[in-house]
Parts: C-alpha cells; structure tokens; sequence
C-alpha cells in the first residue's frame, strides 16, 4: 500500500492493492495499461498512466482526485516527486487530450487546470513542456472561448501565468494575441469577480517579464490605461478590500519598465505624479505598506539619475597590492547617457535568463555534493601549522610549581607580540618581497621575528604607503601619536630592523608620560574604569601598535573608554506612517554602479557636544587585542589552558591572533594527558565582514563564558578544545569597509582556493583547518559568526545533502543516500534554550553561489558535519521575550553565551551531558521561549521553507499565494454567471480574496460527491482515500 505515516513517506504501492482499493481503476482500457509492468511500476506512475489513457469521466476524475489528496496533504516534497516522474507531462497530455474533444467537459478540465496550476508552479521547466506538449495555445483558446465564465477565466490565467516563467512560452503567447485578451478582462472598479480579477492581473505582468512583450504594449499605450487602471482602483477602494489587486497592478507597471521606452513611457503619461500622489494618501495607513513600498520602487526606478555632488566614488586612499602596479585608476566624472539604456537592456536579458525560480541556485551535482576535493596546496606544507597545537606538546609545568605558573602566565601573554615563529607569510610572498628587505633587516638573537619586522619586511607596499601619508601629531588627550610615529619610524627604515618589541613598547610609555598620560590618569581617577573585561590604558597601547592606511591618530572617545550595555531594551523603531524613505541618489565614477543615500536629522542636545554615528555597536581591533590580553589575565593558568598566537600577517602588517582554550588535565600522568590530547576540536572564527560588528559580540561574550568558571564553561574546556580566530579580517575592521579586504575582495568567497598573498588570513585559517584534518583531528563543530541586515533573531546555516536535492527538485532518488541528521542537533537545541534564536529561519541548503564560503567549503572539503554559519540580526526579534525588542551586544553576548551551551549536545560523555547539575545551571524555562517553532523535534519531512534572500526589485507570487487562489476558487459555489468582456462591470457572484490554504479542496462539492459514489469508499480524515493506521486501505 500507500506509506503514508508521519514517520516515513513512500510512493511504493503494488497494482493489486490499488485495484483492490479502486474498483473504479478497472476499466477494461484502464486495467490493461495498469497491470502492465506490476513489479516495477510505483503507485505514482500508475496514476499519471492512468491520467494520461484512461478514456473515461469517472476514471479520470477519480486520479485527479487521489493525487490532489496526496498532494495537499504532504509538503513540496510530494510535488517535486511527481514532477521527478514525469507528473507535469501527464498532466499536460490530459489537458490536451480533453480540451481538443468536439465538446470539452469542463468537470474534467477544471479541476485539471486547478492541479497543473498548482504543481506547474513548482517546475521550472513547465513553459518549456508546455510547448512541447502543445498545450500552450490550447489553454489560450480555452481562455478564449470561456471569457463569460468567471470560474473557467481564472483557471486558465492561472495555467498561463504559470507557463510564462519560460521567456519563449511568454513570447508564444503574447505573439497569439494573449496580451490583448488578458488586458481587456482587466476592469474598472468592481467588488466582483475578484478572484478573476486578481488572477488576470498577475497573468499580465508575468507576461511582461519579457522584452517582445513589453514592447509590444508599449506601443499599443496599455501602460497610459495600466495608470487609469490603477488610479480608479485606488480612489475607490475606500475600504481597502482590494490591496492584492492594487499591489498586482503595481507589479504590471514595474515589470513594463524593465526598459527604457517603458520607463519612458510611464514618466511622459504623468505616472511620477500619480504614483506619488497615491503614495501620499497611504501614507497615513498601516495596512498599505505594501503599496508604499511598491511604488517607491517604482519610482526610483523610473526618475532620472541624479549624480551625488562628488568628482568620484572612489575612496581618497589606496593600497597597493603586492605583484600589481600602484595606479590610480581613470575615473569618468561624466555619466554617459547612452550607456545607461544599453546597461538597464543588459540587465534585464540578465534578469530573463534568470527569471526561473531560486532553486535553480542550490547544488544539484550529486559529485560536488559527496565527493571530497583534493587539498588545494602540498602536504608537506600542513605541518608548518603544528605549533598552533601548543595543547599537544605543552609540558604543564604549571602543575608542579604555582611560581612557575605565574612565569608562564608572563610569558604566554607577550606572545602576541614578541614570539614571531607563530606568524606565517605566504611563501610566495616571502620570495617575491623578502629578497628586496634582505640587506636592510636582521632577525633577532632567538631567530624569532618581532610583529614589527614582519611587517617591514613582508609588507613594503603598506610601509610606502605609510610614508605617502605624513603622519601629524594631534594634541587630544586620546592621540595615539607616539605610537604610530614610532610605526612610521619602522616602516620607513629610521627604527633599527632588530630593534625588540620590548625597548619599542619602552619607548612608547616613556613618550607617554607627558601631557597626554597625566590627563588620562586624571580622567581615570575620577571617573574609574568600570567596563567589565576593558581597560582604556591597554586598549590605548594596543590601538597605538595598529597599522591603518589613513594612518589614523586619534581615538573615538567610547572606543576608549569602553561600552556599556543599554541600560534597557529598547523597543525597534518602525518606519512612520506619515515620513518616506530616500532611496535614489545614484554616483559619478563607476558606470553599471548607483548608490543610495539615508537622509536624517539628528538635534544635539547639548552645546559644542561631540558624538558618534555607527551602523551598528562598534568593536574594533585595539578592543579584540586588549581584550584578550585582559581574558589571559583572568584565567587560572593551572585550571585554564589559554594561549593566544598569531595566525599569521595581513596584507597591512597587522597580526590575526588565534586563541586556543581548553581544560589543562587533572594531572600530568599518562591518561590525563590521553584525554587532554584527544579532546576533539570545535573551531569559531567570526568578523570576516568588517561591518558585521554585531558577530564581534557574539564572539566577545563565546571568548567571556569559555574563560569564566562557570560550571558549563568548566565541562565544555574539559571536553573540547576551542581554536577561535576572533577577527578574520582585520585589515578591513581597522580601515572601515563593510565586506571586504584592502584588496577589494570578499573574503568569505575565497575559500575555494585562497590566494597566500592577497588572502593570507582566509589561506592560512584553511592550512590550519587541514592540518587539523591531516592528523585526526577534524572539528566536531565549525561555526564563522556573521551578523544579518535584512533578517530578524538569529539564525543557522548548516549543510545537507538530501535537504539540498528536496528542495530543489532534483529527479536523483535519496532513498539510498545516508546522511547524519546530526547537524540539525545544534540548532534544536539553541531553539529551546536561547531566546532570540529561530529555529524556523535556519536552512541547510548548498547553494553554487555560496560554494566559496567558509561554511560549504568546510564541510566539503574537511567533511565536517556540523559546519555553520551563525547570523545575528542588526534589527530585534519578532519572537520570545526579545519580541518587538532592539537586540543590544547584551543580547548578542547571550547568544555567544547560549551557542556554548548547545555544545553540550554533541559531546561524547553521555554522563556530562545528563549531568543534573549541568542541566539545572541552564535555564530551560519554556514559558520563557515562546517560539513558534517548537515543533521542530517533530518534522517528519524537513520542510526547507526558508528562501535565500537575493536582491530583488519586486516581488514574485509565493507558492502558496497561488494555492490559495486556487483553492478558494474551486471553493465557491458551482455557478458559471457570465461575465462581460471589456473594461466593465460583471454580473456575477462576489468572490472575496481568502488568503488561508485550504488543502484538499480541488473539486466542486458536486464532482466530490459523485467520485465518492464512484468509489464507494467511506472517507476519513483526508477526503480522497480511507486512513487507518498511517496505510491508504481500501
């Protein structure tokens, strides 16, 4: 039989059980085709063969209806099944086979164009089999010859909408004169007929996704009536029970000006002033935010280009790539009007070519998906990372003697800055530029490197740059002068090349003794350094060692002094009603580029006051580098191992610290150490995007909990060790962009194959990762925290193989593909016991365009299972106890705090993780976590709704919005009223827009009746067939 449980799904049925089930099934002409291969055949397959042969009504309808129930009662899942086994071809052959009688029977034909409405939604490639099939012009003529009858009208909109996401089945279509027909069902103001209404609306504007058609109503004027149309929608609509239909036309517009003449079309009928016009008066409504948002689209996309008063665009300082000449480049100060049409074409070809459905993004290459890549450099290479493993070979003396364990406190803590052997150039670096420092550098006595001599020698393009940019002394009490003039010295040459780290910070704190330090000890005294875990004077010293292109010398004052939680949460600020978005201000410079600018008013409240703007809390550097020192501090040394190195140098001379946490062992007997040295590895990094402050905190509050004595913290050191890289890029952190390096390029899609020289931080991160690989000891657990502009809670991206191939469609049976369900136990469990994260909003789907992020690369390549990313919003939660609420860096360290804490369900000992004194020190509090997602314990078949957000400019009808058409359509009264063509009135009954899905409903009451007639069958909780203990039974 049908498996149909809520553990398991299958299709699997044999024939003698279905006929046994359905007598109707057994015609003579039916039977034959049925029983023809009865041991190969699933019962999907002997449901579409029946559809497509079977001769009569009532073996016809009773198909139709089976897979409607089965369709409706599953997930996309189903449907994507029957796709993959030929569903949208049988259906399409039916529609033909029925529609070219003498005298069509539209009991059939309705529920089948309700049906293939619904699962052609779902293909991809239904446009495409549409024409092959023949079933394209079929349906226009079944449009045409049924314009007086509503029901019949919106079914076969609804079936050429779906065929016009192929651009040739749109063309096809408008060549046949669809556009004319489908304009002209359009009317003026009505409360009728709604549904139909609605449905020809959006079958229009899925038809101008094409550049034929959009000309063609250009020059028929449609776009003049497509205005009038919507301005007597919107000064009628009193009521504001037809916002879908003014949102629809909305779409018409914007999708007739994906060109030129139809922007200029729009602009020489007046629509800039209709358009703002309307927009005025939704102003004042919450409810039409959608129409507010729509049409300011609209207009800033169709308003003429306004340059920003700036000669370029093009940032006032540069750095000079190693191996590249140092150019400025040409910039054209003059926009080039005949540019700008030929590049809106070219993106609108691009956007035609890419008009089918996300998923066409996700990885459906079962080889890219399984298989491992090779390593992208030489084995011989991974061993150079083996001291970052200093867990392996430490000799723990600090469990002999407490002296020596404030010795090696002293030491571990200059590391940072004194032991070189820790920081590693890219060898291709080294020889292009070592070569030419040679006679002006010298090692130290140890052969170890300073921070400094690294970047003299590795780094003579940022040290010229340096030189370009004078330095000047500034007189704040915050000016990090002394410092960066003695950096200067350094690159320059004046600093002896041997010089050591310690007699440079001697000078730097004897240049500090002046005016500047006496002003700050006073400040200090009187105010007090109360900010947990920041000390000013040391975020000032390592602020001062920090290498800018600008060469900055002065400190923002809260940087310095620290920051301090919001006193209280702060509710998120909505947008209000009567105040409009700046959105359109586009640049100079770069063609194919336009930028937007945020107008605001900001009224200081005291006179002569200084203050601060930020996108988001800052958290620099100087912060990461002073705050670790201030954690290593803290830190028992004889309890807690932490040990901060150097990664490696960055492009500017600047040091990638890697930080290694984990309990030292009870002993230094032989099975203390066993178990120390085979604690698997968890491994953080975060900040790769300099402007995703938000991931610092997280981080921040991950680094706090790991060093505290928490007993969770106390059972996860001593059952993992913690390699964080807190700063991937700090280069880009310390000169201010948002996503990527000094070299122009996002980092996190340059794990593929990392470039040595211009991604040291990205290549040296993965050598260490293979390292890791190489020697057994691959991370249980990979997270790279992120921060998210556009989403709300904080959130997981993971991978998976069969999530990937059901969301996307892919015809290759998974039945037989094995994969551990366990990079969804962290998630669950973040879901019940942090409240602003959603389990709801995490996917884990490989997508191409992700294929180079941290994230896809290692879990590809390294085979980690549990390889995330981690997204924090900017914004606040809409869920929990933080719903409605700004998230502040006290909330996003509680999510650093909280993601610990879930890493108690993936460690081996059984005994730590149902340890009752660990599980009563969480707060497991569920009137606290109120989520809506708390049935994800609970998923049968995951349901991967979450969609990648790309940058669209308007947005496309939802699956389910169309479902609900559909089935509130079939819903209604069966009674064919006619209605009247043209731009009129229509008598027929009010069909109100009923947004709730209502599965199961495909047939009119009287065709349901008469198939359960036919089949005789008593029906249970689903309509179409009998349910007794998860099986379909006769």
């Amino acid at each position: 039989m049908f498996g149909y449980g809520r553990n398991n799904f299958t299709w699997n049925g044999t024939l003698r059980e279905l006929e046994g089930s359905y007598p109707a099934f057994c015609t003579e002409r039916g039977q034959s085709n049925m029983i023809a291969s009865p041991s190969s055949s699933g019962g999907i397959e002997v449901l579409l063969s029946t559809l497509q042969n079977s001769g009569d009504v009532e073996s016809t309808l009773n198909t139709l209806n089976v897979l409607d129930e089965l369709l409706s009662a599953g997930t996309d899942r189903r449907i994507h099944y029957m796709i993959s086994k030929g569903g949208s071809e049988a259906l399409l052959t039916a529609l033909v086979n029925n529609a070219r009688t003498f005298s069509p029977n539209y009991n059939i034909l309705l529920p089948l164009l309700h049906l293939l409405a619904k699962v052609g939604h779902r293909d991809r490639r239904i446009g495409m089999k549409a024409e092959e099939a023949g079933a394209v012009l079929v349906t226009l003529n079944l449009l045409k010859h049924n314009i007086r009858h509503a029901r019949r009208v919106a079914a076969c909109l609804w079936v050429i909408q779906v065929f016009s996401s192929s651009v040739s089945t749109a063309n096809l279509i408008g060549e046949n004169y669809g556009l004319d027909v489908i304009y002209h069902l359009i009317p003026q103001y009505t409360t009728k007929n709604l549904h139909t209404i609605k449905a020809a609306i959006n079958a229009f504007a899925a038809l101008l996704y094409t550049k034929a058609n959009v000309w063609s109503i250009v020059s028929k004027g449609y776009i003049s009536g497509l205005l009038k149309l919507y301005e007597d929608w919107h000064s009628k609509d009193t009521h504001h029970v037809a916002i879908a239909i003014r949102h629809a036309l909305l779409c018409c517009l914007h999708n007739a000006t994906q060109t030129t003449g139809g922007r200029q079309a729009l602009i020489s009928q007046g629509g800039i002033q209709l358009l703002y016009q309307t927009t005025q008066t939704c102003l004042l409504s919450k409810s039409l935010e959608c129409l507010v948002e729509s049409t300011v689209q609209l207009m800033r996309k169709c308003l003429p280009k306004t340059p920003l008063p700036l000669t370029s665009d093009k940032s006032a300082y540069t750095f000079p790539l190693p191996g590249r000449p140092h150019a400025v480049p040409d910039v054209d100060v003059t926009p080039d009007e005949s540019s700008v049409g030929s590049d809106a074409e070219e993106d609108e070809d691009n956007q035609e070519a890419n008009s089918t459905d996300y998923d066409d993004d996700l990885e459906t290459d079962l080889n890219k998906l399984c298989l491992r890549p090779d390593l992208d450099r030489p084995k011989e290479l991974l061993q150079q990372y083996s001291h970052l493993c200093p867990e392996l070979s430490h000799d723990f003396q600090e469990l002999v003697m407490s002296s020596e364990s404030e010795e090696s406190s002293t030491t571990s803590s200059s590391d940072d800055e004194a032991v070189m052997h820790n920081t590693f150039l890219p060898s291709s670096h080294r020889r292009d530029r070592m070569s030419t420092a040679r006679s002006d550098s010298s090692t130290s006595s140890n052969g170890s490197h300073t921070e400094t001599e690294i970047s003299i020698k590795g780094h003579l393009a940022a040290a010229a740059q340096l030189e370009a940019h004078d330095f000047h002394s500034h007189s704040s009490i915050l000016s990090t002068s002394p410092g960066c003039t003695t950096m200067i010295r350094e690159a320059t040459g004046e600093t002896p090349p041997g010089q050591r780290r310690e007699e440079q910070d001697g000078d730097e704190e004897g240049a500090e003794e002046g005016y500047h330090r006496t002003t700050i000890d006073r400040l200090l005294e009187r105010h007090g350094a109360c900010i947990p875990h920041h000390v000013p004077k040391l975020y000032r010293a390592a602020a001062a060692k920090t290498k800018s292109i600008p060469g900055f010398g002065i400190l923002a004052f809260p940087d310095f002094w620290g920051h301090l939680p919001p006193p209280g949460h702060e509710p998120m600020a909505p947008r209000k009603p009567n105040t409009q978005r700046n959105y359109f201000c586009p640049a100079q410079g770069r063609r194919k580029t336009t930028f937007y600018t945020l107008s605001f008013t900001i009224t200081f409240k005291h006179n002569e006051d200084v203050c601060y703007l930020a996108y988001h809390y800052p958290y620099t550097y100087s912060a990461l580098k002073a705050h670790l020192k201030v954690l290593q501090k803290s830190v028992d040394p004889a309890k807690v191992f932490f040990q901060q190195q150097i990664l490696c140098g960055t492009l500017a001379g600047n040091s990638c610290p890697l930080v290694t946490i984990t309990a030292c062992p009870a002993s230094k007997g032989w099975k203390d150490l066993h178990q120390l040295r085979n604690r698997p590895c968890i491994v953080l990094t975060s900040r790769v995007h300099p402007g995703e402050s938000n991931a610092s905190w997280v981080m921040k509050g991950t680094l706090e909990f790991l060093c505290s004595s928490d007993l969770v913290a106390q059972s996860l050191r001593e059952a993992f060790v913690f390699k964080i890289i807190p700063m991937l890029n700090p280069d880009g952190v310390i000169n201010g962009t948002n996503r990527c390096d000094v070299n122009s390029e996002d980092l996190n899609r340059q794990w593929c194959k990392p470039d040595p020289v211009l991604s040291p931080t990205i290549y040296h991160t993965k050598g260490f990762l293979y390292y890791l690989n190489s020697i057994g000891r691959t991370p249980l657990v990979f997270c790279d925290y992120h921060g998210h502009s556009r989403k709300k809670n904080v959130f997981l991206y993971g991978c998976s193989i069969k999530e990937t191939l059901w969301q996307s469609g892919s015809a290759i049976d998974t039945v037989g593909l094995k994969e551990d369900p366990g990079y969804r136990t962290i998630p669950k469990t973040l879901d019940r016991i942090a409240p602003a994260f959603s389990f709801n909003s995490c996917n884990y789907l490989v997508e191409k365009s992700r294929s180079a992020t941290a994230r896809v690369v290692v879990w590809r390549e390294m085979g980690v299972l549990r390889s995330y990313t981690m997204e924090s919003t900017y914004n606040g939660c809409d869920q929990g106890i933080y719903k409605g609420l700004q998230i502040g860096t006290r909330e996003l360290q509680e999510m650093g705090v909280k993601f610990c804490h879930s890493l108690l369900s993936v460690t081996k000992d059984t005994k730590l993780l149902y340890s009752r004194r660990l599980i009563n020190h969480i707060d497991l509090d569920h009137n606290i976590l109120d989520h809506k997602s708390h049935n994800c314990f609970e998923d049968d078949e995951p349901p991967c709704v979450e969609e990648i957000e790309y940058f669209t400019d308007f947005p496309t009808v939802k699956y389910t919005d169309l479902d609900s058409d559909v089935n509130s359509n079939m819903a209604s009264p069966d009674e064919e009223e006619e209605i009247n063509e043209g731009h009129s009135p229509a008598k027929c009954q009010q069909d109100c827009i009923n947004d709730s899905i209502m599965k199961g409903n495909l047939f009119p009451p009287h065709i349901r009746q008469a198939s359960i007639d036919g089949l005789s069958e008593k029906r249970n909780t689903c309509n179409g067939v009998s349910i007794a203990n998860g099986q379909i039974t006769s």
